[in-house]
Formats: C-alpha cells, structure tokens, sequence
C-alpha cells in the first residue's frame, strides 16, 4: 500500500454532497478560524512583549473606586469627623446606585448606560430623600443604609435574571 492510498484526497472533483452544498464558507463566509488573529510581539525596547500599558489601568480604577466608596458609606454610617467624610459619601451615594443600574442596562451603548445610570442614581438618591422627608425620620445613617438596600437589591434581581437565563440556555440545548 502506497502513501497516497492511506490518506484521502482533500481536493476530491466529484459532487457536492447535500450538506456540503449548503455549507457557509460557499456563499462567502468566514470560518472561525478566518477570524482570529494573531497578535505580533511588539519590538520596542524595555517593553513587556503582548502587554498593553493601559490595560491593567481600568480594573485599577474601579478597585479604587469601590475602596474609596466603601470608607465613604463606613465613614458616614460610624459618623466620623473627617475632611474625606462629605466627599467620600457623596461619591457612595452616587457610585452605589450607579453601578446597580447599570449592571441592569447592559444592552446599550457604554455612554447611554453611564447617562442613564447616573440619571437612575440621582433619582433613587431623591426617592429616598423624599421618603424618608414625607415619613419625618431622616437621618444621613438612614439615608446611606436605604440606599445601600435599594442598590443591593437591584444588584441582586439581575444577578438572579442572569442565573435564571443561564440555566434556562442549558435546559434548552
């Protein structure tokens, strides 16, 4: 047995079965393979080789954030005199909220939902402020703890709408 009768030949003239006929690639699209792309070493000195300096830096500055609005809510609800107390929890308030909704929007554009969000931070922040001026019993420790709850709280509704349309995807295939 010769080499060229144990392995077929890829370039076979006979016709095409029926699901080859109908195969993607025939009417012009792209394999996934045809897709990827291979990224090349960048040939600068001193630099590391695939690394972009920047992209470490937006995982950074959301754990700054979230460090900065956790003392902000820790400062205001332990009612500590501080420089940083005001703007910290100002920032609590308006991150906090802000996160939430936008965890919910995720299908619009990256400006849309940070507009959005904001404006939907802002509004829970008056809602609440509302609430507790029509009941008569404010307090700022009110205040940042309903905050922190409405936040929470519809942080978690989407978290539980994602695990739901997760196994809903696994119980479906």
């Amino acid at each position: 047995m010769n080499p060229q009768e144990r392995h077929p030949r890829l370039d076979y003239p006979g016709p095409l079965r029926d699901i080859e006929a109908w195969h993607p690639a025939l009417q012009g699209a792209k394999s996934p393979m045809q897709t990827i792309r291979i990224k090349t070493p960048s040939s600068g000195e001193g630099e590391r080789s695939g690394q972009d300096p920047g992209r470490d830096l937006l995982p950074l500055l959301a754990g700054a954030a979230t460090v900065v609005a956790v003392v902000g809510a820790v400062l205001a609800l332990a009612d500590v005199d501080s420089p940083l107390r005001a703007p910290f929890t100002l920032f609590f308030l308006l991150a906090a909220p802000s996160v939430a909704i936008a965890a919910a929007l995720r299908g619009l554009e990256p400006f849309g939902r940070s507009l959005a969000s904001v404006a939907g931070a802002v509004v829970v922040n008056m809602l609440v402020a509302q609430g507790m001026l029509a009941v008569h019993r404010w307090s700022a420790r009110g205040g940042i703890a309903a905050v922190t709850a409405i936040s929470s709280v519809i942080l978690l509704l989407v978290l539980v709408r994602r695990m739901r349309g997760r196994t809903a995807g696994t119980r479906a295939s």
